[in-house]
């Protein structure tokens, strides 16, 4: 008889306060969605996992080491679940690990991130849209990517063109590290009519960590916030991340639900 259990895959936070809000609930979702497996967790981040180990003495399993803990458990089929946003790099190396680890189990399934075919785009701008603030006519919405030098990176402009081409063409998606820009962002604001006074920032990760916190809502010059408002606009941020919201959360859910065997 097979032993049963589900991984979910994050790449981790070191604030606990916006870990129980999203990686914590949608660990929580699945793990209802899937009573007959056994939950477990793994980060991908090294440099999270050691400053949680440093700094509060908690450790959490990397991919390797939680299947490693898993085989040594007797589990016989594992569910793979990401929380990533899109099909980057960590999604790469934690396939490129289960992959390594396969002959220690007799099934693998993984599923999808957030972003991956057309109709979770579509699904991700419904769900946003719930959950953000209704926009005025003077109003945007910018929604705050990591990016990537991996060619996923063009999911964030396919992402932006959606929200316009659904008719909601007051909100903007950009990226800390990859494209579009924030400057990129900001002339396309402005080329609104009738004019943005006020612009809302909100991040479009699963948490809402150092990244919300600090290059988006930060007090330094070169923040997001502070750069917006010397370009004249209004701002007010959003520090939720995109596990808060439970259409998301669905979306992961989904995801696991169609998960595909390797």
């Amino acid at each position: 008889m097979s032993k049963k259990a589900l991984l979910a895959v994050s790449f981790g936070t070191s604030f606990e306060e916006t870990r129980k809000k999203t990686i914590d609930r949608i660990e929580a979702d699945l793990a209802e969605a899937f009573p007959d497996r056994r939950l477990y967790r793994a980060w991908t981040s090294k440099m999270i996992i050691k400053k949680l180990k440093n700094r509060d003495g908690v450790e959490v399993d990397t991919v390797p080491e939680a299947l490693r803990r898993m085989a040594a458990d007797g589990v016989t089929d594992i569910l793979v679940q990401p929380t990533h946003v899109l099909d980057g790099l960590e999604n790469d190396w934690m396939r490129e690990d289960i992959l390594k680890e396969k002959d220690r189990f007799e099934k693998i399934a993984i599923g999808d991130p957030l972003l991956k075919y057309t109709d979770d785009f579509f699904a991700v701008v419904r769900g946003l849209i719930d959950a953000l603030p209704a926009l005025g006519e003077d109003e945007a919405l910018v929604l705050m990517g990591h990016g990537t030098t991996h060619s996923v990176n063009m999911t964030y402009p396919a992402l932006d063109y959606i929200f316009k081409d659904t008719g909601f063409r007051n909100v903007f998606v950009g990226t800390v590290e990859g494209y579009p820009t924030l400057d990129s962002v900001l002339r396309d604001v402005r080329a609104i009519d009738p004019p943005v006074k006020k612009i809302y920032l909100a991040p479009l990760m699963v948490v809402a960590g150092d990244h919300a916190r600090n290059d988006m809502a930060g007090e330094d010059e070169d923040s997001w916030k502070n750069r917006i408002e010397a370009a004249g606009f209004e701002t007010e941020c959003i520090l939720q991340g995109l596990g808060e919201f439970p259409r998301i959360r669905e979306i992961f859910v989904d995801h696991a639900e169609n998960a595909a065997e390797v």
